[in-house]
C-alpha cells in the first residue's frame, strides 16, 4: 500500500487527517467525523518501510530515539501535510494534516472583517484559540497574508512544522522551522529581536518561557500571533497568567492589560445541510474597559463587554452561534451543543427545549 495513495485519497474526499496504526486499516477524518477505510489491516512493517521514506536516515533516526517526530511532508499532486509520526504499542503510527496547498484570504474564508483591522495592527499581541482541529492555523495563515498584501513589513514565523507557505508580496517574509532551523521556539524567540522583525508569528505558545518572551516582544514594538488551546478569552487571559509563579503573576497581568490587542477563540461546526464546515467565532478587542478588568483580575466579566461590542467588531460565541442557527447555517443540536450557555441559548434562539436538549443528548 503506497501512502501517496493514501494522501490523494484524502484530498479526494475532502478530509482533514489521516490516521495511520499497526493492525488496523486507514482511517480518515472527515467533516470531524472518523471513518475507517476499506484498505486492508496495516503491519508494523509496511509503516516503517513507510515513514522511513517520509523521513529519511537522519530524522528517522530522531524518530526512533524521542518516540515522537513533527514534521512536513509534500506529495506532489496532493499537496502539503503536517505530520506527526510516534509510537503506540511499540509499533511505529502516524497522523497526516491535509494543509491546503494555497493561503485563502479573510474574505475567501468568511471570516469577520474586524480580522483584517486586527491583523494591520502596529504592535501588541493577537491570539487565536480553541481545540485541537478548528481552523487556528488557517486563520492565522490568512492574517499573515492580509499582512503580506498590505504592509511593507519583516514578517519572521516560527512553526513546529511550516503549514502554509507564504510568498513575499508587500511584506518579507522569513518562515523558521523547529527542529530544522532553531531549536525550539523560545530559542527563536530570543534571538529574533536581531532579525529586524515587524511581525512575528509563533506557532504555538507552549511554556512559560516563549509566553515571557512573547509579551516581550509585543511591548518592545512588534506584532506577535500565536495559538493557545484555549476556548474563550477569559480562559486565555487567565492561562498565560497561571503559568507564572505566584509572585510574578501581578506584573504579568499588567503587562498583558497594555500589550494584548485581541483574542479570536474559534471552533468549527458541520453545516446543516452537509456541505462541510463552518467557523464560529468570539472576538475581544483590547477596549480601556477590557483592559483594566485584565489588570484587576476581573476576567470574569470580559463577557458582558464582549457581548455589547458589536460595534467594534466583538462577538460571543453564543452571538455568532445564533447568527449561524437563525441563519440556518447550522443545526440546533450542534449550536447548542456549543453553547457556552445552553439553557439560554435555547431561549433566545426559540428553540424548543426538547429540540436542543434532546439532539445534543443523542448527537
Amino acid at each position: 500500500m503506497e501512502l501517496e495513495t493514501l494522501l490523494a485519497l484524502l484530498v479526494q474526499v475532502k478530509g482533514s487527517d489521516l490516521h495511520l496504526c499497526a493492525g488496523e486499516p486507514p482511517t480518515m477524518r472527515v467533516q470531524r467525523v472518523i471513518r475507517r477505510t476499506r484498505f486492508p489491516e496495516l503491519s508494523a512493517g509496511e509503516l516503517e518501510q513507510m515513514f522511513r521514506r517520509v523521513t529519511g536516515g537522519e530524522r528517522w533516526r530522531t524518530l526512533e530515539e524521542n518516540r515522537e517526530l513533527d514534521l512536513a511532508y509534500v506529495v506532489p499532486g496532493a499537496g502539503r501535510f503536517r505530520v506527526n509520526l510516534y509510537w503506540e504499542k511499540n509499533s511505529p503510527a502516524g497522523c497526516f494534516h491535509r494543509i491546503p496547498s494555497e493561503v485563502q484570504t479573510i474574505d475567501e474564508l468568511g471570516l469577520p472583517p474586524v480580522l483584517k483591522e486586527v491583523a494591520l495592527l502596529p504592535r501588541g499581541i493577537v491570539l487565536v484559540t480553541g481545540p485541537t482541529g478548528c481552523g487556528k492555523s488557517t486563520t492565522l495563515a490568512a492574517m499573515i497574508d492580509h499582512v503580506n498584501e498590505h504592509r511593507p513589513a519583516h514578517v519572521v514565523t516560527i512553526e513546529d512544522p511550516i503549514e502554509f507557505i507564504h510568498r513575499p508580496k508587500m511584506s518579507s517574509v522569513t518562515q523558521r522551522e523547529i527542529g530544522l532551523d532553531t531549536h525550539s521556539f523560545a530559542d527563536a524567540l530570543r534571538h529574533v529581536m536581531r532579525q529586524n522583525p515587524d511581525v512575528i508569528l509563533v506557532g504555538e505558545m507552549r511554556d512559560l518561557e516563549t509566553i515571557q518572551l512573547a509579551i516581550t516582544a509585543g511591548e518592545t514594538g512588534h506584532l506577535v500571533f500565536s495559538t493557545l488551546h484555549t476556548l474563550d478569552a477569559a480562559q486565555t487571559i487567565d492561562r498565560m497568567v497561571d503559568v507564572f509563579e505566584p509572585y510574578r503573576q501581578e506584573q504579568v497581568r499588567a503587562q498583558l492589560a497594555i500589550t494584548l490587542e485581541a483574542v479570536i477563540s474559534q471552533d468549527l461546526l458541520r453545516r446543516a445541510d452537509g456541505t462541510g464546515l463552518v467557523p464560529a467565532f468570539e472576538i475581544m478587542i483590547a477596549t480601556p474597559g477590557i483592559r483594566n478588568l485584565i489588570r484587576e483580575r476581573k476576567t470574569h466579566q470580559l463577557y458582558s463587554l464582549i457581548q455589547g461590542g458589536g460595534d467594534l467588531g466583538m462577538r460571543t460565541l453564543d452571538q455568532d452561534l445564533l447568527r449561524l442557527y437563525s441563519n440556518g447555517v447550522v443545526s440546533a443540536q450542534d449550536a447548542v451543543a456549543r453553547a457556552s450557555n445552553p439553557s439560554e441559548f435555547i431561549r433566545q434562539a426559540d428553540i424548543r427545549a426538547d429540540e436542543g436538549e434532546g439532539d445534543v443528548a443523542t448527537g
